[in-house]
């Protein structure tokens, strides 16, 4: 099975530490992921604007302290704000500073967050697409939303794009999909529409059928997220490449 899309191990939103004041998604988490020879995996979200910034939760709670939704908030507000124990300061980038920022240095992984409607969702690829058309360093696109694979390839991006899964419970994390959809996301049945270049797959799912499928066919297989040596090995048989946080694969303990 080849690793040529994803030669290196993948940071979780960079290579964040937040005992040493590292924060996931920051700048200085991403300079440390770069430092390391790692790819990095990050979060692209739409505020209130129309501006897409590099940001995980739909909350500005946790990372933020601050109340509401990053879908409601400005621009300028969210990327003015420090993240919470950040040493340095940073405060989350635009998509566009963040790409300045990286230049081509290292492999991106980037994930769409969903959005709240089909404007969203539009907005944010189209948005990302220009983005990317301007860059000249390796990205690949992933998303758990196929809607946003599509809209991204329509407004030009050429690049690998991946479908990111799991189990699908019927809980309160799944509750806005239909049994329908649900079913369709775990077994990856919008091929006919996503045409997916590779899967993220969360590694405890790594048994479902339609993982074991497509890497038999050749797609390439990342897991999510490995946070221990523990958990690489078990996965490794499985997948291509990791996507970890909380520890370096690359130092033996």
């Amino acid at each position: 099975m080849t690793k040529t899309l994803f030669p290196r191990p993948i940071a979780h939103r960079g290579l964040h530490d937040r005992a040493a004041g590292i924060i996931e998604n920051s700048a200085t988490a991403f300079e440390a992921a770069i430092a390391g020879n790692f790819a990095i995996e990050c979060d692209v979200q739409l505020t209130g604007d129309g501006v897409t910034v590099v940001f995980h939760d739909d909350s500005m709670e946790r990372l933020l302290g601050l109340p509401g939704a990053i879908a409601d908030a400005t621009s300028a507000q969210v990327t003015s704000t420090a993240l919470l124990g950040s040493a340095a300061g940073d405060c989350p980038q635009r998509f566009t500073d963040f790409l300045a920022q990286i230049a081509g240095r290292t492999l991106l992984q980037i994930e769409l967050k969903g959005q709240r409607d089909t404007a969203g969702t539009q907005l944010l690829a189209r948005l990302v697409a220009n983005g990317l058309a301007a860059y000249a360093g390796p990205a690949t696109i992933e998303s758990f939303d196929p809607k946003l694979l599509v809209a991204i390839r329509n407004f030009g991006f050429t690049g690998p794009r991946g479908i990111i899964t799991y189990a699908y419970p019927d809980d309160a994390e799944t509750s806005h999909l239909t049994d329908a959809q649900r079913f369709t996301r775990r077994h990856l049945l919008h091929w006919h529409e996503t045409q997916f270049d590779f899967i993220s797959c969360d590694h405890a799912a790594l048994d479902l059928p339609a993982i074991k499928f497509w890497r038999a066919l050749g797609k390439p297989v990342t897991a999510w997220t490995i946070r221990s040596r523990v958990e690489a090995a078990a996965a490794r048989p499985h997948i291509d490449q990791i996507v970890f946080e909380g520890f370096n694969p690359d130092i033996a303990p």
